[in-house]
């Protein structure tokens, strides 16, 4: 203890030193936490939606947009696709679950779903409040969305046309709410989930407007009602392989892997991560060395007081230790301020690009990965510390008290 003690005196007896020395080492290892985190909640995120979902079906386009649209809900939809043309492929023999989604609108920047009570049950969704819909017009809100807006089971709202908000309001067609989610993690607490039929109504109320529908012009409405892609579950691994290419080149949708998909969306955001961990690989270098300097001056100038220690009967690795000692004092308070500066770094980042709406990041999170951090400041402060303990090892003190 009196080592430890007597280090953190010796590493602050030059305060401007030490601080340039923990500065370097927290700036590298800041940036360094914040790669880890961006890289585990994406990659959590992306499990967490993806799973039980082996392929999306929708207007053909960008395979990559559809993924993005159907399951995390971040891009705009490719568009629409036939009802009918769904259905029959929910009787394909290859299919074992299909979840029908249906978008459009927003109510205050969330999207409006239109979907099935399956896709409730596929995230395993809980209620804090109320149940699922039983009739159209009647909506769930997502944790986040009924924390933001204040609504509560039987409170009435109106969605507005358009994915980003601000457009035109569906005010005679309100939404009374049914039932409100418990914290999921999932893409579920940033929606307003509703029967698909709700969304259809709401859409031709807002296209007949005051004018009566006959029978006649009900049914051809219902005839040309549409979706807007279909999440598919397989009933063999086989389907894999047959599935997509049927869908490709059978019908007028198309059929879009979210592995593949989601493996080349990580391949180019690796590319700015990359940019990163070589940042903070030569931060942590550049730390190191001066680390390294610092210490080696400290014990030039600290011989004399080093060689007092050995007169008082402190063996030579106890020196030693107190230069040991010292680079982990430096890697405590460096990793200590680097963590935290990665957690804030990445909540700046989601509240500056309002992540809270589009993509669950930013809340504090602490990964298992999230251990290099402390392990590479420990390391790079023993490496730098080698040369500059074995130094005070070897101090003479005979020699030091005849140059005297």
């Amino acid at each position: 203890m009196k080592t430890i003690a007597m280090a953190w005196r010796y590493l602050w007896s030059r305060p401007l030193a030490a601080g340039l020395n923990v500065l370097l080492l927290s700036l590298g290892l800041a940036s360094l936490a914040f790669v880890l985190l961006v890289s585990h909640q994406i990659n959590q995120a992306f499990e967490r939606d993806l799973a039980g979902i082996d392929v999306v079906v929708g207007a053909k386009g960008s395979p990559m947009q559809l993924i993005l649209s159907g399951v995390f809900q971040l891009d705009v939809p490719t568009g629409n696709v036939p009802l009918a043309a769904v259905q029959a492929l929910q009787k394909h023999p290859q299919v074992a679950k299909l979840i029908p989604i249906s978008m459009g609108d927003s109510f205050r920047g969330f999207r409006i779903v239109g979907t099935t009570p399956d896709y409730l049950i596929h995230y395993q969704a809980r209620f804090a409040q109320g149940d699922v819909w039983a009739a159209p017009m009647q909506a769930v809100l997502g944790a986040q969305v009924a924390a933001q807006s204040g609504l509560k089971v039987g409170d009435r709202f109106a969605g507005n046309h358009g994915l980003g908000g601000g457009g035109e309001a569906h005010g005679q067609t309100p939404y009374v709410v049914s039932g409100v989610l418990a914290v999921s993690g999932s893409v579920l607490d940033r929606l307003v989930l509703t029967d698909s039929a709700s969304v259809w109504q709401v859409h031709e109320a807002a296209h007949q407007g005051d004018t009566a529908l006959d029978d006649e012009d009900r049914q051809l409405l219902e005839a040309e009602r549409e979706v807007t892609l279909a999440l598919i579950q397989y009933r063999t691994p086989l389907a894999a392989v047959t599935f997509p290419r049927f869908v490709n080149s059978s019908t007028e949708m198309q059929a879009a892997a979210p592995a593949l998909e989601i493996t080349r969306l990580l391949n180019m955001v690796g590319v700015g991560t990359d940019v990163l961990r070589a940042l903070a690989g030569v931060l942590l270098l550049t730390a190191g060395l001066s680390v390294f300097i610092a210490l080696w001056s400290a014990v030039r100038e600290r011989r004399a007081d080093l060689a007092l220690l050995r007169m008082l009967g402190a063996p030579p690795r106890k020196v030693a230790a107190l230069l040991l000692c010292e680079a982990l004092w430096l890697a405590l308070l460096a990793t200590v301020i680097g963590v935290l500066a990665g957690q804030g770094l990445m909540a700046l980042l989601a509240w500056l690009l309002q992540l809270d709406k589009s993509f669950l990041m930013g809340a504090m999170a602490w990964p298992v990965e999230l251990i290099a951090v402390p392990a590479l400041a420990v390391g790079v402060a023993l490496l730098s510390a080698l040369l500059p303990a074995y130094e005070a090892y070897r101090v003479n003190v005979f020699e030091l008290l005849q140059s005297r």
